[in-house]
C-alpha cells in the first residue's frame, strides 16, 4: 500500500512532508507534489506534516478523490524527485482551503 497526495495540495505545494520522508518518494511538479507508489514504504510520517491534510493512505482516499491514486502514479514517473523542503507557492495561503482544484493542476 502507498500514500496519495490529494487535490488539496494543488496550488499550495507545502513541502513539509518532503523533509521527513525516509525514502525520498515525493516528486515535484510546477504546483503540486506527488508520491511515487513504487518508492513509498507506507511509513505515514508525512501525513501529520502536511498543513492542508493532503496526504492519506491509499485505502483512505475519499470517493471523490479516487482519481488522484492514478494521477500520483502517472506524475511520479515524469516529475523529478524532491528531497529538501522549499517555500510554499507564493499564493498558497489563498488556495489552501479551496476545493475542486484539479483544473488548476499544471502537469
Amino acid at each position: 500500500m502507498t500514500h496519495v497526495v490529494l487535490e488539496a495540495c494543488i496550488r499550495c505545494k507545502y513541502t513539509d512532508c518532503v523533509d521527513v520522508c525516509p525514502v525520498d518518494c515525493f516528486r515535484e511538479g510546477p504546483n503540486f507534489l506527488s508520491i511515487d507508489p513504487d518508492e513509498c514504504i507506507d511509513c505515514a510520517v508525512c501525513i501529520p506534516e502536511c498543513p492542508v491534510n493532503a496526504i492519506v493512505p491509499e485505502e483512505d482516499v475519499p470517493g471523490n478523490q479516487q482519481h488522484m491514486i492514478k494521477l500520483n502514479a502517472e506524475l511520479a514517473k515524469k516529475w523529478p524527485s524532491i528531497t529538501k523542503r522549499k517555500g510554499a507557492l507564493p499564493d498558497a495561503d489563498e488556495w489552501k482551503d479551496r476545493t475542486g482544484k484539479l483544473d488548476q493542476l499544471i502537469k
